[in-house]
């Protein structure tokens, strides 16, 4: 492929090849890694993410300091900065700090991976990150359809197949839609076309196997940018080979489609139709699952009404939703009374809203519409060129900003539904193609900008280092809680990660003595006080030492 958009850029030092190489690992590595620690269903696959995630962002962050420094500052990374400063502050006013912390790590590693993939892109770097990005989307739908298809093996969930590494067949169906976009993107610039239809044949398989609702709108907002991107770019719309290979792509992903909704499998369903069953139901919120979510939802927003400023605190929505819900809600556990079935809303929206503040919600919606709408802007006033061929770089621009569109919006719309950004995988693909996509149009902010712009990447640095240790003690205490039962070795394991509630329960109900059982007692009940276990144990404990 001839030198075009993505290849053009200051000339890439060694450290800033470090750091693509260190993204280009983690992307696969936080797909592929997963605890066989069973008694753990939910954090054994995301606890080794969140390390992954973390590490992967301290490392690219650190070798693209350079690059990060020459990459202008805008009124979009002003407000990334302020979302991030209130989520700080509701941190640590949160309930459960520990919940707490976590939730800002995550989003703090996202943003230095947002930072460091501009700084790659304009370094020349954005080509090999891009593909990498592509590539894991495709290890994500591979792994589905793999358990799809019959493979059983310790690193899959057999509850909410087909989850592959994932663990949860949605959390696979928001990642095929808002990778679809980087999938389609790398086969319209590919050269070798068979490995790109593969690849987008792939993750339309997985995504119509894993029957997710939410995934399924999200990919047709994917579609429907990148038609009306094709129509309204000058660019796209005079571009012959373009047109080709969509219509090509759109072709296989079709047969793929109806392969995966008809070829036998592995999966077992109760409905006789279950494909049809989920496309009929895909906008239904009369009734059900799609009742229960607007319930949630207003309920959640009843609850942020008594913390208008700050919000619960990140990750906090499992720990105060129960006070403002009846027991009755369909988000309670029965089986763990005063606890709730997820330890996150059906919606990133509504968990940025309840737990960082109405405030905070806002600035980050105005910076995901910042780049959109830069993105918009680029793609439609493009100057047409007057020669009968366009220039391959100005189809390479127009379908970057289209691809930055169309993940966004994937992004967006799947966080609607269900929980995206609040996860690392999400996190590390979506803040990354961001930064890599993206190209600002605006006049970069002043010298004071750029200085709270310094500040914040060394502040996210510090905290995506906090997130790799916290998550680190995390494994080590779930290791320990999995394979031993003993007090002594239990006691460590508490020490390591004071903040596992399951490690202080299990721990206040096998202490003999009184002053180290209500110590756990009460450590358990600080962490999630509305659980009645917690409660329970901690009763009769006011006057213990």
């Amino acid at each position: 492929m001839s030198s075009t958009a993505l290849d053009a850029g200051t000339a890439p030092g060694f450290p800033e090849r470090l750091a693509l190489r260190a993204l280009e690992i983690g992307a696969i590595v936080v797909v592929l890694v997963v605890s066989t620690l069973n008694v753990f269903d939910l954090d054994r696959f995301f606890v080794p993410k969140d390390v992954a995630l973390h590490v992967t962002a301290l490392v690219v962050g650190l070798f693209s300091l350079r690059a990060i420094r020459r990459t202008a500052t805008t009124r979009p990374d002003l407000y990334l900065i302020g979302w991030l400063v209130l989520g700080a502050i509701s941190a640590a006013t949160a309930t459960n700090r520990w919940l707490g912390m976590r939730g800002l790590a995550i989003s703090a590693s996202g943003a230095a991976l947002f930072w460091a993939a501009r700084g790659l892109r304009q370094s020349g770097l954005a080509r090999p990150l891009l593909n990498a990005l592509a590539f894991a989307i495709t290890a994500v739908a591979i792994t589905a359809l793999l358990q799809a298809y019959g493979l059983e093996t310790r690193f899959f969930s057999l509850n909410r197949a087909p989850g592959g590494t994932l663990g949860n067949r949605n959390f696979v169906g928001h990642a095929a839609a808002f990778g679809l976009p980087l999938v389609l993107f790398a086969a319209l610039r590919a050269r070798r076309l068979f490995f790109a239809c593969a690849a987008a044949a792939a993750v339309t398989a997985a995504l119509v196997l894993t029957r997710s609702r939410a995934a399924w709108i999200a990919c047709a907002a994917v579609g429907i940018v990148f038609i009306v991107a094709l129509v309204a770019s000058s660019s796209l719309r005079r571009d012959g080979r373009t047109w080709r290979r969509f219509a090509l792509l759109v072709v296989v992903a079709g047969l793929a489609a109806v392969a995966a909704a008809f070829l036998p499998n592995a999966l077992h369903w109760r409905s006789e139709n279950p494909y049809l069953e989920s496309m009929k139901d895909v906008v239904s919120y009369g009734e059900g699952s799609g009742r229960a979510r607007l319930v949630q939802y207003e309920r959640s927003l009843r609850m942020t009404a008594s913390h208008p400023l700050f919000g619960v605190g990140p990750g906090n929505w499992a720990v105060v939703y129960p006070k403002f819900v009846p027991r009755s809600d369909r988000s309670m556990n029965p089986s763990e009374p005063g606890m709730t079935f997820n330890p996150w809303p059906s919606s990133d929206w509504i968990a940025f809203i309840s737990e960082r503040g109405p405030i905070a919600a806002v600035l980050l919606a105005l910076f995901f519409f910042g780049i959109a709408s830069s993105a918009f802007r680029q793609l439609v006033r493009r100057p047409r060129r007057p020669e009968p061929l366009v220039h391959d770089g100005d189809v390479e621009n127009a379908l970057l900003e289209t691809t930055l569109l169309a993940t966004i919006a994937a992004a967006v719309l799947a966080g609607l539904f269900d929980a995206v950004l609040l996860l690392p995988l999400p996190t590390l693909l979506v803040w990354t193609a961001l930064g890599a996509l993206w190209t600002p149009d605006e006049e970069p902010a002043g010298a004071r900008g750029r200085l709270l712009h310094g500040s914040a990447v060394i502040a996210v640095l510090a905290v995506a280092a906090f997130g790799a240790f916290r998550s680190g003690s995390q494994l080590l205490a779930m290791e320990t809680y999995a394979t031993h039962s003993d007090r002594a070795s239990l006691e460590r394991a508490a020490q390591i990660d004071p903040g596992n509630y399951r490690l202080q329960l299990r721990l206040a109900r096998i202490e003999r003595g009184r002053q180290r059982r209500c110590d756990h007692a009460r450590a358990a009940h600080e962490l999630f006080p509305n659980a009645d276990a917690a409660r329970a144990l901690a009763r009769g404990c006011e006057d213990a030492p």
